[in-house]
This record gives structure tokens, C-alpha cells and sequence, in this order.
């Protein structure tokens, strides 16, 4: 990749934080690959948070609200990956607030029965460990989990 000028690369951030939500450590890592040293690249940050383009607390909210209704992940995997993005943890917290606790619910429930559909298992321990699994690698909380499925399965009994 050809290497930008310091105003070059200014622009093109500006431009692609304008576009879409995007963190700072994204963005940082997108200056260096343009060329620009990590002085450089420190001070394209603060600029770009002065004039509002990048705002990590917006762009958590916004992705934890992306994350659930879109991707039906739990708090935990979206906590993870916002950790990976170099994000605060106030940040991450109030993100995850954002999301409202009724449809939180209802997401796992329909996740749950989505599960039990396909699950040819007869035997309930197997069903529940199986859909304990399913739920739990979508990033819910165990104790949240574990009283869905065995409700989800005594409805079904």
C-alpha cells in the first residue's frame, strides 16, 4: 500500500469515521498502516476526538445494540470483543446498559426455541445440556440460560 501524508491520511479517516461508527484503536491501527508514525498517528486520534468523528462511547453503544438485535449475541460476547478493540470498561458497561433487559429476554427465549427445534434428542438431559451449550457460546449469562432452557423445557413436556 502506497504511504499517505499526514493530511492525506487525516482526510481519509475523517471521511471513513464520517461514513460509520468507528473506535479509536481501529483507527489508529488504519494510520499506521498508511504510513504515519505512531506520534503522528497519536495526534490524528486526538484530533479526529476533538472534532468529534471518533467517540469510543458512542461507538460502544452502538455496537452493542448492532451486536444483539443483529447478531443475537449476550452480554458476555459482546463484552469480549469490545475488550479486543482496546475499549473501557465504562465504556463497555454503559454499552451494554443500552440494551433493554425485556428484549434481552425474549432474544435468549427465542434462540432457545429456535434450538429446541432443531434438536432431535429425546432424552431432556441431553436436550438441555445441548441447548445450555448453544446459548452459552452466544455469549448469555449461565444462571439466565439455565432457568430459559429448563422453563423452554417444561413448557414443551
Amino acid at each position: 500500500m502506497k504511504t499517505l501524508t499526514y493530511e492525506q491520511a487525516l482526510s481519509r479517516a475523517a471521511a471513513l469515521c464520517s461514513g460509520s461508527e468507528h473506535c479509536s484503536s481501529d483507527i489508529h491501527k488504519k494510520l499506521l498502516l498508511w504510513g504515519l508514525s505512531p506520534t503522528q498517528a497519536e495526534k490524528a486520534i486526538a484530533f479526529l476526538k476533538k472534532e468529534k468523528y471518533i467517540d469510543n462511547q458512542r461507538f460502544c453503544r452502538a455496537y452493542c445494540l448492532d451486536k444483539f438485535r443483529y447478531n443475537h449475541w449476550g452480554h458476555i460476547k459482546i463484552s469480549q470483543m469490545l475488550r479486543l478493540l482496546e475499549m473501557d470498561s465504562a465504556d463497555i458497561n454503559e454499552g451494554l446498559d443500552a440494551i433493554p433487559e425485556e428484549e434481552y429476554q425474549e432474544v435468549l427465549q427465542h434462540i432457545l426455541e429456535q434450538k429446541n427445534k432443531q434438536l432431535r434428542d429425546s432424552n431432556p438431559y441431553i436436550r438441555k445440556g445441548k441447548l445450555v451449550r448453544h446459548a452459552l457460546s452466544r455469549g448469555f449469562e449461565t444462571y439466565l440460560v439455565l432457568e430459559a432452557a429448563e422453563e423452554l423445557l417444561h413448557k414443551s413436556i
